[in-house]
Formats: C-alpha cells, structure tokens, sequence
C-alpha cells in the first residue's frame, strides 16, 4: 500500500468530519452527548462497518471496531483516542487518532494478517472534560473508573449533569459500568496524536516518540467575601473576594516556574459575582490547572495554593472552598513498544525524537492500568485547541504506517 493512498484515505474522512461541529466557520465544537458527537460516532461506526470489523458502541458513549484474532482470550490490541473536541478547537485533535487506528485496521484486513490476538480500534467519549470540566470519561469508564454516582456529581455551564446529557443521549447512566472491560482482556494500547507544541514543527521532524506523560491535577477554586459599594465602603472594612483570589492566583504561575519537569500552572478561567464595575465582589470562583512529570511538584504547588487561600482569606474574614475535577499521575510509557517504533523509524527513514507530552490523553488514564505508547505528529507553529490547527495528512499517514507495524508484531506474540 503506497503512502499516498493511505493519506487520500486519511484526508478523505477527516474532511467529512469537520462538518460535524456546533459552530461552523469558527472550528470544531465537538461536545459530550450532543448532536455533533452522535453523528461522528456514526459515520466512525459506517467506516468500521466498511472494513468488516465487528462493531459496537458501549454503556458510556464509546466506539469500538473488532478485527478478530484467532485467539479469542488473548488480550487483545487497542489502538484508538477521542471523538469529542474543546470549544472552537480544531479539526484533528483526538479524532485524527480514531481514523488512524481504523486506518491501521483496514490495512492489516487488506494484508490478509491472521492474528493470534484481536485488533480493537477505539473511539472515545468526553476525553477533553470541556463540557463537565472532567475529562477521561470514556476511557475511564473502560477501565471500571466510572460509576452512576459519577455521572450525577458533575454539571455543564446549564446545570445538565453527565447523568441527564447521558439520557438525552439515548445512554442509561446506571448501566455505566458495563462499559469496564475485564482485566486481562486488553494487552496493550496505542494512540497517534498530534503534537499539539512546537517541538517537533520547529526542529523539522516528522515524528515524536512519547516517552512520558505528565499527570494532571485540575480544581475549581471559590472564594467568599461579602458585596459592597465600591466607592463607600473603606479598603479596611471590606471582604473583598478579588483582592484575596488575587493575591493567590498572582503567584500560581511562579511556584510553577519554581519547578523542573516539565511543570506548568494555568488559571484559564476566572469569574466574578456579581460582576459590577462598581460593586465590591462577593465571590470569585476560578480554576488551576496543574501539570507535571513529577508528582511531588503537583502535590507541592497544590498544598501551596490551599495554605495561600487559607491565609488571605482569614486576612478579611472570609472562606473559601477548593474542589478537586481530577487528579491523575503521570505515566511513563512502553520502553519496549518505543524501542520498535524507534527501529521503525530507522528503517523507513524518518526522522524522530522521543519527547514529553505535557498534554492529557486517553493514553495518560490508560497507561496507569496497561502498557501504553503514543506517537505524536507535528502541529503547524504548535497552536492546538482553536480552529487554525493543522496537521498535513501525510504526516498522519506516517504515523499509521508505524503503528500498524508495531500492531503487527504485538499481534502475533
């Protein structure tokens, strides 16, 4: 199979699921149980349908195309990553690495490769958390990580739970748990990404071999105070919740700094109640975003910010309230599925490095649990989550090629 009609294939389908967003002209919006995401997962379930795989969509949203093995019990090889997008995001975010994994299933079908072990090709629900402020839903839900009490704990910006969106959907919440999937039924997993940095656009290089991942500790912070006219009420008898948030939200991103690692600190979102010019605020509610290879600096700058809220807080009387949306440790991934990919790289003449993702994948919530590798394609000037994202086809093909070598030395093991 040549390489270019592998990328023909590959630009065919991507192009056919831009359509399928909330706000066309101004990128993909893809969400959790909406319209948009129902249409995707159909037009993946008619490709896999089309290559004759066996398919199925499970008790969380996700969708999953079978290339049976001859050894039915034996764990199997997943390859695959997420459907839905970030609000205004881009086009090959998460979907890009569904259709490669489909992709590599249709190639190994055209080989004629008789495996002793199932080829799974996946597309999971909800990894980006942009609707629930979440993330991982589907692959966590295949892993057993997700319950019915799960789906009602977290809410949109409307106040629809996962629960309610999952109805409306057509899914049953309290069947959530059939979506885990035995121990021992899959073997490994694999997921092409694209970068989502600059790395690898800058240096010229054509692939990434992802060595780690950085885990993720994300909260929504609340701080309390009291409403009151800005112009007669003194500076020394106000509960200011600005002033307090402030002060601990001016120094997240230098504890960061502080670190090495890898260790980035975001506050992405920031609200205030009630949000008059001239009214003293009641309440600031915002996020941080905490990301590391090492765990010890997340736990650090974590405990930094409850210590800082506590003290500014108590400066004026007020309180606050910290909620954890997710918490996950970085994973160091497959050195034996690295050490294929790298020979495969040398032996097709591609140019490689092994690098860092400091991004959140499906393969950060798997690799805790399985043997997990991922593979990353370069981003145009490194800019991801907004509608000028792009990646050149070609270079998606490439990364099929290489994993569906890899696939097929693990399939026959």
């Amino acid at each position: 199979m040549v390489i270019e009609e592998i990328t023909g294939r590959i630009a065919r389908d991507l192009e056919h699921l831009k359509q399928y967003t909330a706000t066309p002209g101004n990128g993909c919006t893809r969400l959790p149980f909406t319209k948009e995401a129902r249409k995707a997962v159909d037009y993946l379930k008619e490709l896999m349908h089309e290559i004759d795989l066996e398919v199925s969509e499970d008790a969380a949203g996700n969708v999953f195309g079978v290339l049976k093995g001859e050894d039915l019990d034996a764990p199997c090889v997943m390859m695959g990553s997420h459907y839905d997008s970030v609000t205004n995001g881009g086009d090959y975010d998460g979907i890009a690495g569904v259709i490669c994994a489909i992709e590599v299933a249709r190639l190994l079908r055209e080989k004629g490769l008789k495996p002793k072990r199932s080829f799974v090709a996946a597309g999971f629900n909800d990894e980006e958390g942009m609707r629930f402020g979440t993330g991982y839903f589907g692959s966590g839900a295949m892993l057993g990580h997700r319950d019915v009490e799960y789906t009602k704990k977290f809410c949109d910006k409307d106040g629809i739970s996962i629960y309610d969106a999952m109805k409306e959907y057509g899914l049953v919440p309290e069947h959530i748990s059939d979506a885990a999937w035995e121990d021992g039924k899959i073997g490994s997993f694999l997921e092409v990404h694209i970068e989502q940095g600059p790395v690898l656009d800058t240096e010229g290089i054509e692939l990434g071999l992802v060595d780690c991942i950085v885990g993720i500790q994300r909260y929504m912070v609340t701080v309390n105070g009291r409403a009151d006219h800005a112009g007669t009420t003194p500076m020394d008898m106000r509960m200011d919740a600005v002033d307090a948030a402030t002060k601990v939200i001016s120094k997240i991103a230098d504890w960061a700094r502080e670190k090495a690692d890898g260790t980035v600190a975001t506050v992405g979102y920031i609200n205030t109640v009630p949000g008059g010019m001239n009214i003293v605020a009641e309440k600031v509610e915002f996020t941080v975003d905490i990301r590391s290879r090492n765990n010890d600096n997340i736990n650090d700058i974590a405990a930094r910010i409850k210590k800082a809220l506590e003290r500014e807080t108590a400066e004026y009387g007020g309180s606050y309230e910290i909620e954890n949306k997710l918490t996950i440790t970085p994973v160091e991934l497959s050195a034996e599925m690295l050490d294929i990919m790298e020979e495969e790289c040398k032996e097709l003449g591609y140019s490689y490095k092994r690098m860092l993702s400091g991004a959140g994948h499906d393969a950060l919530e798997i690799g805790q649990n399985l043997p997990t590798v991922m593979l990353f394609l370069p981003s145009k000037d490194g800019r991801s989550h907004c509608p000028v994202e792009f990646t050149k086809y070609s270079d998606f093909a490439k990364g099929t090629v290489i994993m569906q070598k890899l696939a097929e030395e693990l399939l026959v093991k």
